[in-house]
C-alpha cells in the first residue's frame, strides 16, 4: 500500500501535468539556464536595418570548396594590415588606375614591400608649396577685352610660380575688406595710388605668411637659384622687400605683416591726409612707395639687396626695354593687345630662360635604340618644342634681371641629340619614355605575340632599365641600386627640375606649360629664314629645329620597319589595358618577368599622375579667380604639342 504524504496535516496529491505544460516548462528553463550562463544578448549582434538591405542586395553564395594544397613556407611573414588609403592618391586611365602611396620609403627597390599592393607605386611625401600671393583689382569699368587679356597675363605669371614649386593665389578687395583695419583705412581719404598700395597689404594680412608678388613679377631662373631656394622654405625671420624689385616681392609672417599695417595707419602723417598731402606725394613716387618708405623709418622692415632670379615687367622697364609694348600699353584703344604682347613676351623669356639653364642641350635617352624609333616619337616631339626659339614680338630682348643675355637664335638652336643612356648632369636636360615592359619586349624582339617560352628562353630580364643607367652606374651595378638611382632621378626635386620622364602608353601629356612655367611652341614657320613675322606683323615666329642625329653605330631604320614599330607599339597599348583574360594574363607574366623594369614604369607613371592630380585640384579651388584658364578665355587644360605649321 503507498505512502501518503502530508503538508501541515493536509495529504499532497502529485499529478503529472499535462504534455503541453511539460514542454512550455522545458522551453522557459532552458531559456534560464541560457541567459545565466551566456548573459543577455549585446545590441551589436542585432542587425540593423542597413544590414538586412546589404543582405539582400548581396545574399551570401556559399563558394565551392577548393581542393586542399600542401601549405607553402611563409616567407614574407606574418599577414599585415594594409597601408590606409592616402585621399587624392588615384587617378583613372585607359590602361589601370593609377594609384600611389606617400611614404619617407619611397626609396626601397619595390613598393609592394611597403604598399602590400602590387599596383600601388610608393612616392616620395609632396613637399609643401609656400603661398604666392598677387592682387588685382579691376576697374569697376572696364572693357572685357582688356580684363581677359590681363587675367592671360596672371595666368603667365600663375604658370611660371607653380612650375617653380610654389602656390599662386590671386587676391582682391574682397580679402583686403576682411582685415580688421578695412574699416580705419577707408577712413583715411587715400588718394587711389595709395590706396591701391594698402589694399594689397590688407589682403596679405588677412591671408597670413607668405610671399606678396606683383602679377608682374616673375621667377626668371633655375630652380635652384638661391633667392627661389630661399622662398620655397617658407622660413621668412623679417618681414623684406626686395630693393631691386621697388614692392614687387615681398615676404613676411603673418604677425610681421600685420605689425606693419598697423604702423602704417597709426603713422603721425596719416593723422592729416590732406596737410601732409605733399609730403606723402613724394614717398609715394619713390622705389617701393610710401608705405615701404614709411614702414623703413619706423624699422619695420628689412631690405633684401639683390634678386637676380626674379623679373619684374613695371612699366618703367616696360618704356626704358621694350617701348613698341609701352606704345600700346598706355593707349586705352591698344591697350588689350598691348597686354596680350606683353604676356607673348614673358613667355619667350621664361623659354629662353630654360634654354640658358643647360649649356650642355637636351638629350632624349633612347634605350635599346635598334628597334625603338617609334618610342621616342612623344620624346622627340617635346624636345624639338623646348629647343625651338620662343614665338615673340621683340627677337634680341632679354629679361629684365639678365638685359646681357644671349637671344635664342634660330641659326644656331639650342642642342638636341639622342643618347643610348641616362647623363646625370646638372647642365643637360633630359626628356625620356618609360615604356610598360610588354611594349618594350614586343618592340625589342620584333614580336606581335609574347608566351612564356620565349620569355624564358630569349628575353633578357630588365633590359630597358640595365640600358638606361649604364653610362651612370656602369654594368657590375645590380638591379637594386639602379631602380633607386633611377627613382631619384625622377623624384628628387633638382633631378625632377632637368629630366621629364613620359610614359610611352600615354597619348595626351597637356600639363607641361605647368612643368616647365611657360607655354611650348605650338606653331612653326615654314620659311627657314629666321624670325619670319606672323600675319599681323607683330609676333616673330621661327622655323622648327631638325630631328636629332641618329646615334652612331646604330643602323637607321627604313621606313617599312618603322611602320611596323608603330604597328606593334599600338597592339602593345591595346594589349595592357585589354580585359580578355588570356591577354591579362601574358601581361602580368612579362611584368613579373621583369620586375624593376615594371617598377619603373609604375613608379614613373604614378609621378606624372600625382603631379596632374594636384594641378587640377589647385585649378579646380582657383577657377573662379583672376588668372584662371576660364577667366582668361581660354580652353582649360593647357597645351604642349607642336600641331601646326605657318
Amino acid at each position: 500500500m503507498p505512502v501518503q504524504r502530508t503538508l501541515l496535516g493536509y495529504p499532497i496529491r502529485l499529478q503529472i501535468p499535462p504534455r503541453r505544460f511539460q514542454l512550455l516548462l522545458a522551453l522557459v528553463a532552458f531559456v534560464v539556464i541560457t541567459l545565466g550562463l551566456f548573459g543577455t544578448p549585446s545590441s551589436d549582434d542585432i542587425p540593423t536595418y542597413d544590414d538586412v538591405v546589404e543582405h539582400i542586395k548581396n545574399p551570401h553564395v556559399p563558394s565551392i570548396p577548393k581542393p586542399e594544397l600542401p601549405s607553402l613556407p611563409k616567407l614574407i611573414g606574418p599577414v599585415a594590415h594594409k597601408p590606409p588609403v592616402q585621399p587624392n592618391s588615384t587617378t583613372t586611365s585607359s590602361y589601370r588606375v593609377i594609384e600611389w602611396f606617400n611614404d619617407f620609403k619611397w626609396r626601397s627597390p619595390f613598393s609592394h614591400d611597403t604598399t602590400l599592393d602590387e599596383n600601388r607605386a610608393v612616392l616620395p611625401p609632396l613637399l609643401e608649396r609656400p603661398l604666392i600671393y598677387t592682387y588685382y583689382d579691376a576697374p569697376s569699368k572696364q572693357d572685357k577685352a582688356t580684363k581677359e587679356a590681363e587675367s592671360r597675363l596672371i595666368l603667365t605669371w600663375r604658370k611660371a610660380w607653380w612650375a617653380q614649386g610654389f602656390r599662386p593665389t590671386v587676391l582682391s578687395r574682397a580679402e583686403a575688406m576682411k582685415h580688421p583695419q578695412y574699416d580705419l583705412v577707408q577712413r583715411l581719404k587715400l588718394d587711389s595710388k595709395m590706396e591701391l598700395e594698402i589694399m594689397r597689404w590688407l589682403a596679405w594680412g588677412h591671408m597670413g605668411s607668405g610671399v606678396l608678388s606683383n602679377w608682374l613679377a616673375l621667377p626668371m631662373a633655375r630652380f635652384d637659384n638661391p633667392m627661389l631656394a630661399f622662398l620655397r622654405r617658407n622660413q621668412y625671420p623679417q618681414l623684406s622687400w626686395i630693393g631691386t624689385l621697388k614692392n614687387g616681392v615681398l615676404f613676411g609672417e603673418g604677425p610681421a605683416i600685420n605689425k606693419a599695417i598697423s604702423s602704417f595707419v597709426d603713422d603721425p602723417m596719416l593723422k592729416n591726409v590732406t596737410e601732409n598731402k605733399d609730403k606723402l606725394k613724394v614717398l609715394s613716387d619713390l622705389e617701393g612707395g610710401v608705405m615701404i618708405h614709411m614702414l623703413q623709418r619706423a624699422k619695420n622692415i628689412e631690405e633684401a639687396k639683390k634678386a637676380d632670379g626674379i623679373a619684374y615687367y613695371d612699366m618703367d622697364i616696360v618704356k626704358k626695354e621694350y617701348g613698341v609694348l609701352a606704345e600700346k600699353l598706355t593707349n586705352a584703344t591698344t591697350k588689350a593687345e598691348g597686354l596680350d604682347l606683353l604676356a607673348t613676351l614673358i613667355n619667350s623669356h621664361l623659354h629662353l630662360t630654360f634654354q640658358e639653364s643647360f649649356p650642355e642641350g637636351l638629350a632624349v635617352v633612347k634605350p635599346l635604340p635598334e628597334h625603338t624609333t617609334a618610342l621616342t616619337y612623344k620624346a622627340i616631339d617635346v624636345a624639338r618644342n623646348l629647343t625651338q626659339c620662343a614665338t615673340t614680338p621683340l627677337p634680341k630682348s632679354c629679361p629684365p634681371n639678365r638685359l646681357n643675355c644671349a637671344p635664342c637664335d634660330p641659326a644656331k638652336p639650342m642642342k638636341l641629340q639622342l643618347m643610348s643612356s641616362y647623363q646625370n648632369s646638372s647642365t643637360l636636360y633630359t626628356v625620356s619614355t618609360v615604356p610598360h615592359p610588354y611594349t618594350l619586349t614586343s618592340l625589342h624582339y620584333a614580336k606581335d605575340t609574347l608566351d612564356q617560352q620565349f620569355l624564358r628562353s630569349s628575353a633578357k630580364r630588365d633590359a630597358w632599365l640595365f640600358e638606361l643607367m649604364k653610362s651612370t652606374l656602369g654594368e657590375e651595378v645590380g638591379e637594386e641600386e639602379r631602380i633607386i638611382h633611377f627613382k631619384e632621378a625622377v623624384a628628387i626635386p633638382e633631378s625632377a627640375a632637368r629630366s621629364l620622364w613620359l610614359t610611352a602608353e600615354r597619348l595626351s601629356h597637356d600639363d607641361l606649360d605647368y612643368v616647365f612655367g611657360f607655354n611650348l611652341p605650338q606653331i612653326a614657320s615654314t620659311n627657314l629664314d629666321p624670325g619670319t613675322p606672323a600675319k599681323n606683323g607683330l609676333l616673330n615666329i621661327f622655323p622648327r629645329p631638325a630631328m636629332p642625329e641618329p646615334l652612331k653605330d646604330v643602323n637607321v631604320p627604313e621606313t617599312a620597319i618603322i611602320r611596323n614599330e608603330e604597328e606593334r607599339l599600338n597592339k602593345a597599348r591595346e594589349a595592357i589595358k585589354s580585359k580578355a583574360q588570356q591577354m591579362k594574363t601574358i601581361v602580368d607574366m612579362v611584368e613579373k618577368w621583369n620586375l624593376y623594369d615594371t617598377e619603373a614604369w609604375k613608379f614613373a607613371r604614378a609621378w606624372s599622375g600625382r603631379r596632374r592630380v594636384q594641378r587640377k585640384k589647385w585649378e579646380e579651388e582657383e577657377q573662379k579667380f583672376v588668372g584662371s584658364e576660364r577667366k582668361s578665355g581660354l580652353k582649360p587644360g593647357g597645351g604642349s604639342s607642336w600641331t601646326d605649321r605657318l
